[in-house]
């Protein structure tokens, strides 16, 4: 699919202003020249960002409660999914906390820079969550190429209380991942085949508790 037709139906997905195009288009010039020197997305990736990337980070918009007051993204990288979500959110007029979390502090540069460029109200966490966790008072949880699905799923157990939910974003290999952690955990969740990828599903989670 061509730039053209990825922005359009992006467009048609979400819906957004004029404004907001304009200002996901200064992210993908701005990851594009990153890039060059950062390892912040794969190169054969760069010519799919609005599809591969941009609506893959929207899909969960529709799921996240207007009346939440905070969101993180485990180990935001690039930026996916917890940027998209910020400038699609105020394009909505919703006034969510958004945090990224990321432990690079290459990338923690590149998504301040990119806050500043695009003027959001978000706040980057250089942290490297694993190693140095802490206790996160949290409505959302958004995770997408971050760890596989057990460590996530430890690491909210371990560190977050009274969470409303938790989007994870999984490839190929999701479903035997979930197989697997059921086996660990009782979770009471969603399933739904991705809008990029037919191979990969993002799951919403309301209720985890450990077996």
């Amino acid at each position: 699919m061509d730039r053209i037709n990825q922005i359009s139906t992006f467009c048609k997905y979400t819906q957004v202003s004029r404004e907001t195009i304009i200002s996901l288009k200064k992210y993908e010039d701005t990851l594009i020249e990153a890039n060059k020197t950062l390892n912040l997305v794969g190169n054969s990736t760069l010519k799919d960002i609005w599809s591969r990337h941009f609506l893959d980070s929207v899909q969960v918009i529709d799921f996240i409660n207007k009346n939440y007051n905070t969101l993180v993204d485990l180990g935001s990288g690039a930026g996916f999914p917890g940027m998209v979500l910020a400038i699609t959110l105020k394009d909505r007029k919703i006034p969510l906390k958004i945090k990224l979390i990321e432990k690079s502090p290459k990338k923690v540069k590149f998504l301040r820079d990119l806050i500043n460029k695009l003027h959001l109200d978000v706040e980057v966490i250089n942290q490297n969550i694993l190693k140095n966790p802490k206790k996160l008072l949290v409505d959302v949880f958004v995770s997408r190429a971050f760890k596989p699905l057990k460590i996530i799923l430890q690491l909210i157990h371990s560190n977050a209380e009274n969470w409303k939910k938790i989007f994870i974003f999984l490839g190929k290999t999701g479903k035997n991942e979930l197989l697997q952690a059921s086996k660990s955990w009782d979770i009471e969740y969603k399933q739904r085949v991705s809008v990029t990828n037919s191979d990969s599903i993002v799951i919403e989670i309301n209720k985890l508790e450990k077996k």
